[in-house]
C-alpha cells in the first residue's frame, strides 16, 4: 500500500485547486477534518465524496475530532453538548444504566459520522484527571479514577467498532499528568514510572483501538531529553512494551507548540522514533507540500495495519 505517513487537512470549507492537486498527486496516508471545513451537512458530505473521488480511494480516511461538548467540529450541524466526564460521572452512580446510555449515544452519534463518511473518530480520551491536570484537558476525561476511565474507554472502542468506526485513543502514555496545555507550551511531567504507570498508563493497557495518538509530553524520570512523541524509548519501550499498545501510533500536531523544531523536523523526529503517522492540523498548503513531499511512506507495519483497518470498514 503506498501511501505517505501524514494525516493531512484542509483550510476551508472548499478545496483549492492545489490542494485538489495533492489530493490527485501525492499520497496522504489520510485526512482530519476542523470546524473551519464543516459549514452545513449537505456541504459536509459533498465535500467528504469529493476527497475520495480525487484519491480514487472509496475508503480513503477521513478523520474528524468529535469528541462531544468542548471538542466539537460539529457544532454547526448538531448540538453536542455531552462530555467524556458526564458519563464518567454517572457511571459511578449507576454503572449499568450508564453503559445502556452510554451504546444508545454511541450509535446515535456514529450515524451521523456515517452519513457524513467520516471512517475514524479521534475518541476515547483516555486521559486520567488530577489535581494539577490541565484545564486542556478537563471534561474531556471520563474520570480521575483509572479504572472508570479504562471501562468506559474499552465500551467506546467496542461500540464504535460494532458500528464500522474506528477509534484514537490519546493522549499516549498519558496527558493527565500534565498541568500545563502541550498546544502553547512543553509539559514536563516529574512523576516516577511507578506512579505514571498505576495511573497515567493504566488505561491504555489491553487496549484494541486501531489507532492511538501520542501526548507531547516530557517525562522527565523516563526520558529527560526527548518530548514522548520524539523517545523512541518511550514509543518502544513503554507505548509498545509495557501498555503493549499494536496497532498505529499517530503523532499529536506537529505544528504545536510544544515541539520545538520546525515542521519538517518535528516529523521526520517523530516517525525515527517510532511514530507509524505524523498529523499537521494547520491546514497551510504550502506547509503541507513541503511535508508530503519531505516524509516517506508509510512502512510494511503500517501498511499491514492500514489494509486491516480497510478490512474492517468492509
Amino acid at each position: 500500500m503506498k501511501k505517505k505517513a501524514i494525516i493531512i487537512s484542509i483550510k476551508s470549507t472548499q478545496l483549492s485547486l492545489k490542494e485538489k492537486r495533492i489530493l490527485i498527486n501525492e499520497k496522504p496516508w489520510g485526512l482530519i477534518l476542523f470546524k473551519r471545513n464543516i459549514k452545513s451537512l449537505g456541504q459536509i458530505k459533498n465535500l467528504v465524496k469529493k476527497i475520495r473521488k480525487l484519491t480514487k480511494d472509496t475508503k480513503f480516511p477521513i478523520l474528524i475530532d468529535e469528541e462531544g461538548a468542548t471538542v466539537s467540529r460539529l457544532s454547526k450541524i448538531i448540538s453536542h453538548d455531552l462530555s467524556q466526564k458526564f458519563f464518567g460521572d454517572i457511571y459511578k452512580i449507576n454503572a449499568d444504566i450508564t453503559l445502556v446510555l452510554y451504546k444508545y449515544y454511541i450509535k446515535e452519534l456514529t450515524a451521523i459520522l456515517k452519513k457524513i463518511g467520516i471512517n475514524i473518530n479521534t475518541v476515547p480520551v483516555l486521559d486520567v484527571l488530577r489535581k494539577n491536570t490541565s484545564e486542556i484537558i478537563g471534561d474531556r476525561s471520563f474520570s480521575n479514577d483509572p479504572q472508570v476511565v479504562k471501562q468506559l474507554g474499552q465500551e467506546c472502542i467496542k461500540q464504535y467498532e460494532l458500528n464500522k468506526i474506528a477509534t484514537v485513543i490519546k493522549h499516549i502514555p498519558g496527558h493527565g499528568c500534565a498541568s500545563i496545555d502541550s498546544h502553547k507550551k512543553l509539559p514536563k511531567v516529574k512523576a516516577k514510572y511507578k506512579d505514571l504507570n498505576k495511573i497515567d498508563f493504566l488505561p491504555f493497557k489491553s487496549n484494541t483501538s486501531k489507532f492511538a495518538m501520542t501526548a507531547h509530553i516530557l517525562y522527565e524520570n523516563i526520558d529527560n531529553k526527548n518530548v514522548s512523541t520524539f523517545s523512541e524509548k518511550i514509543i518502544s519501550k513503554i507505548i509498545r512494551k509495557k501498555i503493549g499498545f499494536k496497532g498505529i501510533i499517530i503523532s499529536d500536531d506537529i505544528s504545536m507548540k510544544a515541539l520545538k523544531y520546525d515542521l519538517l523536523t518535528n516529523a521526520k523526529k517523530s516517525l525515527q522514533a517510532g511514530c507509524n503517522l505524523v498529523l499537521y492540523c494547520a491546514g497551510n498548503y504550502t506547509d503541507t507540500y513541503k511535508l508530503i513531499k519531505g516524509v516517506p511512506f508509510i512502512d510494511k507495519f503500517t501498511a499491514k495495519k492500514t489494509s486491516e483497518f480497510y478490512k474492517f470498514l468492509r
